[in-house]
């Protein structure tokens, strides 16, 4: 992550990828994340005071994990392309 980032503004770009992550799923993840390092947290006061808001951004361990896992998910999404049958257009 370059910038921060709140849960529900991960969960709907992920929704607009077609993936369907709830906050039960979510937000266990980015609180293990963050216990190990990975993520640093800023909570910020919205919409006059009302709501509280947990900014998410990763630290410099968080991008040196992900940049050490780049390659073997390429592989794998490589892979798995690789693998897929041709789709048939249908007349």
């Amino acid at each position: 992550m370059k910038e921060e980032v709140y849960g529900q503004g991960m969960m709907d770009e992920l929704r607009r990828h077609g993936y369907k992550l709830g906050p039960g799923t979510l937000y266990p993840m980015l609180h293990r994340l963050e216990e190990r390092g990975y993520l640093r947290v800023r909570v910020r006061e919205e919409r006059n005071g009302r709501v509280m808001r947990r900014y998410y951004r990763a630290t410099h361990k968080g991008r040196g994990a992900l940049q050490a896992v780049l390659p073997q998910v390429r592989e794998l999404f490589e892979e798995l392309i690789e693998h897929q049958a041709p789709r048939r257009r249908r007349k």
